[in-house]
């Protein structure tokens, strides 16, 4: 069962993030593979236990990845669920050549195993996990990725975000044109101001935060205070958060 987190949790804004993500490559020697990989597998552990009651097994699930760092996310997720059983189809934003290399390479797996890449919403799908968020924490600015984003909303099928919604504003949390209404949102490593934003509430759903490794020496350099969610984490490395909403300024 995973738990509820109760305690204080600091929000931090997208500058923060981009420094997050310079320290942990440049500093501790991390890289995409590995936090796609942390990301992917407490995706696809929290989409088993909400949303296909613990039994992936012959389960539909729709994974729809964009080109950069959350899409290899989903695509490491649609690999877990795929072994653990569940029919995976996969629905892609742009073309390979657009991926990031780390995002390729998960891509690639998926081809060899097998997985369907379509462009409609398979019948009786009963999740759909997006990870169509770019690197700058929006969705690809194309054509298709809006027609993704309608798609789903208007299908009224169960989805899951990974990070934060599609066409949210991790800092502002004000949402594009084109945003996914997500029914739950596992945000990534520490919590993003914008998902408590008053203007992003509808958006969210229920609201998960994942373990991704991030090392606390490097949270302690960022002047960043955790509390109790490092033992929240030795519990379940996945753990649901309150939303407690920040009214916009």
């Amino acid at each position: 069962m995973i738990p509820h987190f109760t305690g204080t949790i600091p929000f931090v804004d997208e500058a923060q993030l981009q420094e997050l993500d310079r320290l942990m490559t440049d500093t501790y020697g991390f890289n995409q593979v590995q936090i796609m990989e942390n990301a992917g597998l407490n995706l696809a552990i929290l989409a088993r236990e909400i949303f296909l009651t613990n039994d992936p097994h012959h389960k539909k699930v729709l994974v729809v990845a964009g080109s950069g760092s959350n899409g290899g996310g989903v695509m490491v997720a649609a690999r877990r669920l795929k072994n653990w059983g569940a029919d995976v189809s996969l629905m892609l934003t742009t073309t390979r050549g657009k991926f990031r290399k780390e995002t390729i390479y998960q891509f690639s797996i998926l081809k060899n195993m097998g997985v369907q890449v379509v462009d409609e919403i398979p019948e009786n799908c009963d999740l759909i996990i997006e990870g169509m968020s770019g690197i700058d924490h929006k969705p690809d600015s194309n054509t298709k990725t809006s027609k993704f984003i309608d798609m789903i909303n208007e299908s009224g099928m169960q989805v899951l975000s990974l990070d934060a919604p599609a066409g949210i504003n991790l800092t502002t949390g004000k949402p594009d044109e084109s945003t996914i209404k997500a029914n739950c949102t596992m945000t990534l490593g520490l919590a993003k101001l914008g998902l408590f934003k008053l203007v992003a509430s509808k958006y969210i759903g229920e609201l998960y935060l994942a373990d991704i490794s991030i090392p606390k020496d490097l949270l302690d350099q960022m002047g960043i205070q955790v509390n109790g969610l490092s033992k929240a984490f030795a519990e379940n490395t996945v753990v649901k958060i309150n939303k407690v909403v920040v009214f916009n300024s």
